[in-house]
């Protein structure tokens, strides 16, 4: 018997109880969607962790002050004040792995223009800051070296923050109130929105650092570095660099404490990416317990059937039919169950994927790699739990098999 016109029988018996064929893949269809919605959950969930932390910037390194010990007690991370001015600039002069550098400090305090007010973010940056987080300036410009230089009072909003001061206005030379200075606003940022939903970062004003240094924290020390190597490929050099830098600045002795740390974007980012996928592993090892119980109903509803059909089972051996003829039949009905079930899976799982994303306003992804892997695991559990009833079909004794009432 060839292969066609086995299929065609195994769906003419499928046929014959149209309802239980349809339950029993019922499993299978649950299963595979199950498998593709949680498989596009977790994908998409990744997808949009590797872009928040593009849009942060590329080839980025951070450096920041390090923990401060006194009698074995560390203090925690921030605790030194060493870094200075004069370090990025070292860093920027004498790292030839490094690109752009931008000194960092930060306060939170109310902005006051004419009769609105708003407490945000005052982040004191260097004038590559656009460059080094991937920020573009959406209206005006960013502030130069010079005015840095200059300690100059001009800012650069955030759009949630020209919102909510300017609405509609135009907020281009106007002159707003940080700590009752006056500062000048040049630009506008472009929108990058929320942050993994803790915080919005356009909800922020970027100025000169040596500004906010020296008017809103009277401080000479700076809490950070960010640091942007000439290529990906560069990171970790540009760290080496950085690292036996800033140990000669700071005159730490071999085998001594760093008071600073240097830490790598991209491996934040990849240990990011790795918890997303141990959550796909996680969410798609769930959904294919459905999978294994749509398999127990087709190996259930397999063995009904056989113990249904002894007597075809005998007549089909006594004129010519082999035992692996036999075996192959109710084998492939098996398989032909589960793929029917498994190709309405992917229907349901895609569906399913995109109501999620609707409705939930999750980023969904469906790969044409998970909808092939779901596809296949649903033929693969076909085969083995079809094949305990296939083989004890075809070890009836064609006798015993034609006796059968």
């Amino acid at each position: 018997m060839n292969l066609i016109r086995i299929i065609q029988v195994s769906l003419r018996a499928l046929g014959r109880n149209k309802m239980r064929s349809f339950l029993t893949a019922l499993g299978i269809i649950i299963g595979v969607g199950a498998v593709i919605a949680m498989i596009s959950i977790g994908q998409g969930a990744k997808k949009a962790v590797e872009e928040k932390f593009n849009s942060i910037g590329t080839n980025l390194l951070f450096v920041r002050p390090g923990s401060r010990s006194f009698k074995g007690r560390h203090f925690g991370a921030g605790t030194y004040n060493t870094l200075k001015p004069e370090d990025a600039e070292a860093i920027l002069a004498q790292c030839d792995a490094v690109r752009y550098i931008s000194a960092n400090v930060s306060t939170r305090d109310q902005t006051v223009y004419s009769n609105k007010n708003w407490n945000t973010s005052i982040q004191g940056v260097g004038a590559h800051f656009p460059e080094i987080r991937n920020w573009p300036v959406e209206e005006g410009s960013f502030f130069d070296e010079n005015m840095v230089k200059l300690a100059a009072k001009v800012c650069v909003l955030g759009s949630e923050v020209k919102a909510n001061l300017f609405g509609d206005e135009d907020p281009l030379g106007k002159i707003i109130r940080i700590k009752k200075i006056p500062f000048r606003v040049i630009g506008v940022l472009e929108s990058k929105g929320e942050s993994g939903g803790w915080f919005n970062r356009d909800d922020m004003i970027a100025a000169p650092y040596t500004t906010v240094q020296k008017r809103l924290l009277g401080i000479d020390h700076i809490q950070s570095i960010d640091v942007s190597a000439v290529s990906m490929n560069h990171t970790e050099e540009a760290m080496r660099q950085i690292e036996e830098l800033l140990r000669v600045r700071h005159k730490i002795a071999p085998g001594a404490e760093d008071d600073f740390n240097v830490r790598n974007w991209s491996e934040i980012a990849e240990s990011a990416a790795e918890s997303t996928r141990i959550l796909t592993i996680l969410l798609g090892g769930i959904a294919s317990v459905s999978l294994l119980v749509g398999g127990i109903g087709i190996m259930n509803i397999m063995l009904v059937s056989v113990t249904e059909r002894i007597r075809e089972i005998g007549i089909r051996m006594s004129v010519g039919a082999r035992e692996k003829d036999i075996l192959f039949q109710f084998l492939t009905e098996a398989v032909v169950l589960s793929l029917l079930g498994g190709l309405l899976g992917i229907g349901m799982g895609l569906l399913t994927s995109e109501l999620i994303s609707h409705f939930a306003g999750w980023k969904t992804f469906v790969s044409p790699g998970a909808i092939v892997l779901a596809f296949i695991f649903a033929a693969s559990v076909g085969i083995f739990f079809g094949f305990y009833p296939a083989r004890k079909a075809s070890k009836l004794d064609p006798i015993e098999a034609l006796r059968y009432e």
